[in-house]
C-alpha cells in the first residue's frame, strides 16, 4: 500500500518510551515513581481482564500501547476467583497471571489493584456473598473476621504474583499495588473503627513484602509509606499527605458507566485532555484512564444496582475492541507531548505564575532543560497572552503544552486526530436468526413454571429479605402464597406491594398481572397492580430479582432487597383491605430451568412442535445460527424482547433490558466541553432503550451450530431479534491553519521540521483496507460535524479532486493544510481542510 504525504517537509519519528526489559527496583519521591534509579513519567489505563475475553486481551494491549499508555491497570475481582470459601477459579477470562503475562509480553508495566474491594460497578463490589454470612463480620472496618478473610485473600493474590516471579522486584511488570479503594469516601461512616482499619490495611500490605509501592485511591490520611492518590474527573488541585510522595491519579475517568434506565453518557475529548494537561502542569507524574477499554458485563456480574451489561464508558477503546476517534488519537498525542516534556518535569517542581484572570503558566526548568504549560481555565472567552516575550492563542478551557518553552506542541482543544463514525449491520445467513422473521422455524422453547416448582423450596411466616435468601445464587426469588376468597368474586381490587428492589413481576392465579422496577437513582418502589380475585382459592406469585448488588457506599453490603412488605389487598368488599405481609409464605430460589441447566440448551425437553409462543412470561427459547462472515466484532440487536437473561453456546452475555427506556430530558444535540465535566453533563439518546445492543465475543463463537438460549421474563417476540457486526463506517478529519503540526515532528533533527505546518491525515482501520472514495472534500471555511460536514462560505475548487489524488488506493494520506496545497480560496480568512472518506 502507498502512502502519499503533500506538505512542504515530513519527518516521522516515534518517540514512545517502551520498557523491554522490566525493572528490579522501584522506589518513589516527592516527584515521581523511580524506576532503577530514574524518576518516570507514566501514563497508564485500566482494563479489567473479566471484561473482556483472553482472546481479546493481546489486541486490546496493543491498542493501549499504540495509544502512549506505558501501564495497564487492573483491579482484582476476589467473587469470581473465590465464588466459594477456599475454592479457587482462574480459569479464562478470570486468568490473572496470563493477563498479567500478556501485558508483560507487549513491553507494558501492571499496577495490580488488589483492593480486594473494588466498588468498579461490579456486584457486591468484588466481595463474594459468602462473606456476608460468616458469623460476627462486619465489612471494611475494625473487625477481625473481615481482616482475617481480607488478609488471608489479598496474601493469596500476592503469592501467585510472587510464584510467577511477575513482581518488578522480581524482573516482572507489577510496579505497583493497591489496598482498599476510595475509602476515605465513606470512612466517616465507620468512626475510630475505620481509622484504625486503614492502618491495619497499611501495616497488612507492606508486610507482604512485595518490593513495589503501595497506594490507597482518596485516601487522605494514607499511613507511610502508602502513597495516597486521587480519584475524579480533574485531579489537577490534588496534594499528596507527604511531601515525600508524588502527585499520582488513580482514575482520571474517560466516561461514564451506563445503567439500565439511563441515557448514554460520553465525555468530549477536548476536556478529557484538558484535565490529563492540567494535572501535569499542576506536578503530577502518573495519571491512569478510568476506563481506557470498558469491557462488558458479561454474566451476572454488574453491580449497581442497574448497571447495565455494556461498560463501554466512553473509553479510548470502545466495548468491542474498537479504537474511539478522535478520543484515542487526540489523547495519544496529549501523551506525546507529555513524553517531550518528561526530562524537565521530573527534574523539578513547577513555577506557576499568573498570566491573567483565568490564565496560567507552569513551567518546569533546570539548567538547559525547560518546558511550559500554558492554561486558560476560564469557560467562555478565548485569550492571546504573553509568555517569555512570544504571544499565544489560548482556547478557552484549554492548555497549551511548550517541550522548549516557546513552541507549542499541542493544544488540548485542537484535534488533529481524525475521528471516525461506526455502525452496526445486519448479517444474515442460513442459520441466522434474522433471517426467520415472522416464522416460528428454528426456534423451540419451554415454559418456566408460575410459581413453586422445585424440591427445595420451604415456607416461612413472613417475607424474607431476598439477598439473604438466595445468597446471590440466582437473580430470582418467588414468593408464594393463597388467599381463600368469597366476597365480591369476579370484582376488580388493587393489590400493593413495597419492595427494597429491584423489579417484581406478580402473578395472581398463574396470569402476569403486573411488573414494576426501580432505578439507579432509587432501587426501592411500590406498586398497586389492579386485579381480579375469584370465588375460593387465588394463588399470589411474586417473582422478585435482583439487577446486580449494590456496590458503592458505607455499610452497602447490608442495603438488602425482595419485598418489605406490607403486601395488601385494597379495595375489597365493603372496602376491605387484605394485608398478607405476616401470614405463610412459600419460598423458592431460582429458576427451574436454572437447575435444569436449560441456558447450556442440552436438555432434551425443548418443544418444537407446536406453535412458538410470542410475547409470553417466563419462556425459555433455544435456536442455532451460524457466525457472522468477517472478523468485524458481534453483537445481538435483542428488539422485540423485554428482560431477561441470554446465553451463547453456554456462556452468558448478559442481561438484557430493551424495554427500559431513559427519559426523554437531558440530552442535547451537540456538548460544550468548556467547564467542568461531570456525569450527566453530556448525554446522548434520551427517550430511547439504555441498551439495545450486546457484545458477543467472536472466540465464543463456531463457524456454525452455534446456540442461543434466551430466558424472557415478561414477554417479547424471539424472531425480530438479530445478529449485527460493528464496522467503521466513515473517517472525518477537520484541521485548521492554526493547528500545531503533528507532534511527531516536534522530534525531527532539524528547525525547518517544525515549520511544516497543520497536517490532516487519514488511516483506515485496518491493515488489508485502502480508502476507497472521499464523500466529502472542503478547504475554506467548511462547518459541521463527522457525517455532516458542509461547505461554508469559502472553499477551494479543487480541494476534492486534490484529496482524491492524495488518498484514493492508499491506506493512509496526510496533506498540508495550507494555500501551498489548495490554493486561497478566500484571502484574509482562516482556513480550515474538512475531509470525510471510506475505506474497504
Amino acid at each position: 500500500m502507498r502512502a502519499t504525504h503533500i506538505v512542504l517537509v515530513l519527518f516521522w519519528f516515534l518517540c514512545i518510551h517502551t520498557p523491554t526489559l522490566f525493572s528490579a527496583n522501584v522506589q518513589y519521591d516527592h516527584r515521581a515513581l523511580v524506576i532503577d534509579g530514574k524518576r518516570r513519567v507514566l501514563i497508564s489505563g485500566s482494563i479489567h481482564y473479566p471484561r473482556s475475553t483472553p482472546e481479546m486481551w493481546p489486541d486490546l494491549i496493543q491498542k493501549s500501547k499504540d495509544g502512549g499508555l506505558d501501564v495497564i491497570e487492573t483491579y482484582v475481582f476476589w467473587n469470581i476467583h473465590e465464588p466459594v470459601r477456599g475454592q479457587y477459579d482462574f480459569d479464562g477470562r478470570k486468568d490473572l497471571v496470563k493477563f498479567v503475562k500478556t501485558v508483560a509480553a507487549a513491553g507494558l508495566y501492571v499496577h495490580l489493584r488488589i483492593g480486594p474491594y473494588v466498588c468498579a460497578e461490579w456486584n457486591y463490589g468484588g466481595f463474594p456473598l459468602w462473606l456476608h454470612f460468616i458469623p460476627g463480620i462486619k465489612f471494611r472496618t475494625d473487625n477481625e473476621p473481615f481482616k482475617a478473610e481480607m488478609k488471608r485473600f489479598t496474601a493469596k493474590i500476592v503469592d501467585m504474583i510472587k510464584q510467577e516471579k511477575l513482581y518488578a522486584s522480581q524482573g516482572g511488570p507489577v510496579i505497583l499495588s493497591q489496598i482498599e479503594n476510595e475509602y476515605g469516601n465513606i470512612d466517616s461512616s465507620y468512626g475510630a473503627a475505620g481509622k484504625s482499619y486503614i492502618k491495619w490495611a497499611a501495616t497488612m500490605a507492606t508486610s507482604l513484602d512485595t518490593g513495589v509501592p503501595w497506594v490507597m485511591c482518596q485516601q487522605a490520611d494514607a499511613p507511610d509509606p502508602i502513597i495516597n492518590t486521587c480519584n475524579g474527573f480533574y485531579c489537577d488541585q490534588f496534594t499528596p499527605n507527604s511531601n515525600t510522595k508524588p502527585k499520582m491519579w488513580t482514575e482520571n475517568w474517560s466516561g461514564w458507566f451506563l445503567s439500565f434506565g439511563g441515557s448514554v453518557p460520553f465525555r468530549p475529548v477536548e476536556d478529557l485532555a484538558f484535565a490529563v494537561a492540567r494535572f501535569f502542569q499542576r506536578g503530577g507524574t502518573f495519571q491512569n484512564y478510568y476506563m481506557y477499554h470498558g469491557g462488558t458485563n458479561f454474566g451476572r456480574t454488574s453491580g449497581g444496582p442497574f448497571i447495565a451489561t455494556s461498560y463501554d464508558y466512553d473509553a479510548p477503546i470502545d466495548e468491542y475492541g474498537i479504537v474511539r476517534q478522535p478520543k484515542w488519537g487526540h489523547l495519544k498525542d496529549v501523551h506525546k507531548a507529555i513524553k517531550l516534556c518528561e526530562e524537565a518535569l521530573i527534574a523539578t517542581d513547577p513555577t506557576i505564575s499568573s498570566l491573567g484572570p483565568n490564565l496560567e503558566a507552569a513551567v518546569y526548568k533546570t539548567g538547559s532543560v525547560c518546558a511550559a504549560f500554558l492554561a486558560n481555565v476560564g469557560t467562555t472567552t478565548d485569550a492571546t497572552v504573553n509568555f517569555s516575550g512570544n504571544s499565544y492563542h489560548l482556547p478557552a478551557w484549554s492548555v497549551s503544552i511548550l517541550p522548549d518553552c516557546k513552541n507549542v506542541v499541542l493544544n488540548t482543544a485542537k484535534i488533529n486526530s481524525a475521528s471516525s463514525i461506526s455502525s452496526f449491520t445486519t448479517e444474515p445467513s442460513k442459520e441466522d436468526i434474522g433471517s426467520l422473521e415472522a416464522s416460528s422455524t428454528g426456534w423451540s422453547w419451554i415454559s418456566e413454571p408460575v410459581g413453586i416448582s422445585k424440591a427445595d423450596s420451604f415456607s416461612q411466616t413472613g417475607l424474607l429479605e431476598q439477598i439473604n435468601t438466595t445468597a446471590d445464587k440466582s437473580d430470582y426469588l418467588w414468593y408464594s402464597s393463597s388467599i381463600d376468597y368469597k366476597d365480591g368474586a369476579g370484582s376488580q381490587t388493587s393489590l400493593h406491594i413495597e419492595s427494597l428492589g429491584h423489579a417484581l413481576h406478580a402473578f395472581i392465579n398463574g396470569k402476569l398481572a403486573g411488573s414494576q422496577a426501580g432505578n439507579s437513582g432509587k432501587a426501592k418502589f411500590t406498586v398497586d397492580i389492579p386485579v381480579t380475585l375469584v370465588a375460593g382459592k387465588n394463588t399470589i406469585d411474586l417473582l422478585s430479582l435482583t439487577v446486580g448488588l449494590q456496590n458503592y457506599g458505607a455499610f452497602f453490603d447490608i442495603s438488602g432487597a425482595g419485598i418489605t412488605g406490607p403486601v395488601i389487598f385494597k379495595g375489597l368488599a365493603n372496602g376491605n383491605t387484605l394485608d398478607l405481609s405476616s401470614q405463610k409464605w412459600t419460598y423458592q430460589v431460582g429458576l427451574k430451568g436454572e437447575d435444569l441447566g436449560l441456558s447450556s440448551g442440552s436438555s432434551g425437553q425443548w418443544n418444537s412442535q407446536s406453535t412458538l409462543p410470542k410475547n409470553q412470561p417466563l419462556t425459555w427459547y433455544k435456536t442455532t445460527f451460524a457466525a457472522p462472515s468477517g472478523t468485524n466484532p458481534v453483537a445481538i440487536d435483542f428488539t422485540g424482547m423485554s428482560k431477561g437473561e441470554a446465553w451463547v453456546n453456554g456462556q452468558s452475555i448478559g442481561r438484557y433490558w430493551p424495554t427500559y427506556v431513559a427519559s426523554d430530558a437531558g440530552c442535547t444535540d451537540s456538548c460544550n466541553y468548556r467547564g467542568p465535566y461531570r456525569d450527566s453533563k453530556c448525554r446522548k439518546n434520551c427517550g430511547k432503550p439504555s441498551q439495545t445492543l450486546y457484545h458477543v465475543p467472536r472466540s465464543w463463537l463456531k463457524p456454525s451450530g452455534n446456540v442461543l438460549v434466551l430466558f424472557e421474563e415478561k414477554g417479547g417476540d424471539p424472531t425480530q431479534i438479530s445478529f449485527v457486526t460493528k464496522q467503521i463506517e466513515s473517517l472525518c478529519a477537520h484541521v485548521s491553519d492554526s493547528h500545531p503540526p503533528p507532534v511527531e515532528l516536534w522530534n525531527s533533527d532539524t528547525e525547518s521540521g517544525r515549520e511544516v505546518g497543520p497536517v490532516l491525515s487519514l488511516t483506515c482501520p485496518q491493515q488489508n483496507q485502502v480508502i476507497s472514495s472521499i464523500k466529502f472534500a472542503s478547504y475554506g471555511t467548511p462547518l459541521g460535524t463527522c457525517g455532516n460536514f458542509y461547505h461554508g462560505r469559502c472553499s477551494s475548487n479543487k480541494a476534492l479532486s486534490v484529496v482524491q489524488k492524495a488518498c484514493i488506493g492508499s491506506s493512509s494520506c496526510s496533506l498540508g493544510v495550507s494555500i501551498d496545497t489548495f490554493g486561497d480560496p478566500c484571502r484574509g480568512v482562516a482556513k480550515s481542510l474538512a475531509v470525510e472518506a471510506t475505506c474497504a
